[in-house]
């Protein structure tokens, strides 16, 4: 059979990644596969949704660090508005709170990028059939890092903070008082083990827990 041949019923695959270089040589490679169709592409987040529910994957490889909106939040939006679409995150960062996250949004896979390509191709046909794909030494590596110590409110105002917003500022945007904003500040600085808010952001940020 010749390698370009399309079976009957190839599997349709949307990737989402910002890189237009590594998104176009990754649709290359897996549109050599004779079982695999990548039906749409996109560099932004905010457009995932829209592109699957036009194109109707039957998987969405998706990148987590995406303008617009992440790779995880979009997985969440996908779970309640394309539910047949398996979600498998590919990313260059393997850490544990972000393994924690995918999952939590209902991704059936979660994968590094520094595998080759026949692996990923691989991986996308076993979410079909069901099953749940983590990269092994992620998969250990959260499972001795424990879940985050953040509370959601303490994620909320360090992400409002991440642009220098002043104390007043986060509390305008999440519609608190500037004191319970101090409060889950200091409590988020205690957690992350750090000395202030700028620290205790680039930490959490680094475990994935935001």
């Amino acid at each position: 059979m010749p390698r370009d041949h399309r079976l009957a019923k190839s599997v349709r695959v949307l990737l989402a990644e910002d890189q237009g270089m590594m998104r176009g040589a990754l649709a290359l490679l897996l549109g050599m596969e004779p079982d695999l169709d990548v039906v749409a592409q996109v560099g932004a987040g905010d457009q995932i949704v829209d592109a699957v529910l036009t194109h109707r994957p039957d998987v969405a490889l998706l990148d987590i660090e995406l303008p617009g909106m992440s790779g995880l939040d979009a997985a969440a939006e996908l779970r309640t508005q394309a539910p047949d679409c398996r979600v498998l995150i590919l990313t260059t960062f393997g850490r544990p709170g972000y393994l924690r996250r995918a999952m939590e949004a209902g991704a059936a896979g979660f994968l590094v990028k520094d595998g080759p390509v026949e692996e990923l191709a691989a991986v996308i046909r076993r979410v079909l059939t069901g099953e749940t794909v983590i990269d092994p030494a992620l998969a250990a590596a959260a499972l001795s890092a424990g879940p985050s110590p953040l509370t959601g409110r303490e994620c909320d105002v360090l992400t409002a903070s991440a642009d220098g917003a002043t104390v007043a500022d986060v509390a305008d945007r999440l519609g608190l008082s500037e004191s319970t904003v101090r409060n889950y500040l200091s409590s988020a600085i205690g957690k992350t083990g750090t000395r202030n808010r700028t620290e205790a952001l680039r930490e959490a940020r680094h475990q994935g827990w935001l």
